[in-house]
């Protein structure tokens, strides 16, 4: 008996053989994008289980509609794609997120915000994103890192495109807020703590 390896496999013929039911393909499909996959649901879940439970439902779905992919583009941005959607629909699913947003009223930061960011530690930064409240995250995540549209983010969250750039600017607010702190020079820290 031949055992079969697929790490060898282009993305088209891997697909092919996922299509065929062939386990180890699939497995092998799972192996090549899930890391990539799990940055993504990381960026969009308040949890790490959450981003698991993110990831395991964008696999499930990219197996159950492999038969879609038309090959037209590369594999790995048709799955981010279907990731993307799914870490909507979680969001969908458990946010009732306008009244968080009526609550909160931030203050508008100074110029030097933006040159803070540029100095930030990334992770740092990944973990501010995700202590944000959900609609903010979310709406971050998807115009700031995925490069939707306020128009966009709007359709696919139910929401306004106002809501949308609101939700932004206060994420990117909180943000900057939260960096400054953390990053502030030590007799400002004092002076907040009093």
């Amino acid at each position: 008996m031949i055992k079969r390896t697929y790490r060898h496999f282009s993305d088209q013929e891997l697909v092919a053989a996922c299509l065929k039911k062939e386990r180890k393909a699939q497995k092998e499909l799972y192996d090549r994008f899930s890391p990539l996959m799990k940055g993504v649901c990381i960026r969009y879940a308040s949890s790490e289980i959450e981003a698991d439970d993110i990831l395991q439902e964008s696999f499930i779905k990219v197996f159950k509609h492999l038969s879609a992919y038309t090959d037209e583009g590369k594999l790995g941005g048709w799955i981010k794609r279907i990731t993307v959607n799914t870490a909507i629909e979680f969001y969908r699913k458990r946010a009732v997120y306008e009244k968080h947003m009526n609550d909160l009223a931030l203050e508008a930061e100074s110029g030097q915000a933006s040159e803070l960011f540029q100095t930030v530690d990334l992770d740092l930064l990944r973990r501010e994103i995700q202590h944000l409240p959900d609609g903010f995250r979310v709406v971050f995540n998807l115009y700031a890192i995925e490069g939707f549209t306020h128009k966009e983010i709007s359709e696919q969250l139910a929401i306004s495109i106002g809501t949308s750039k609101s939700q932004f600017s206060r994420a990117k607010k909180l943000l900057q807020k939260r960096v400054k702190e953390i990053y502030a020079p030590e007799p400002l820290k004092e002076r907040h703590a009093k």
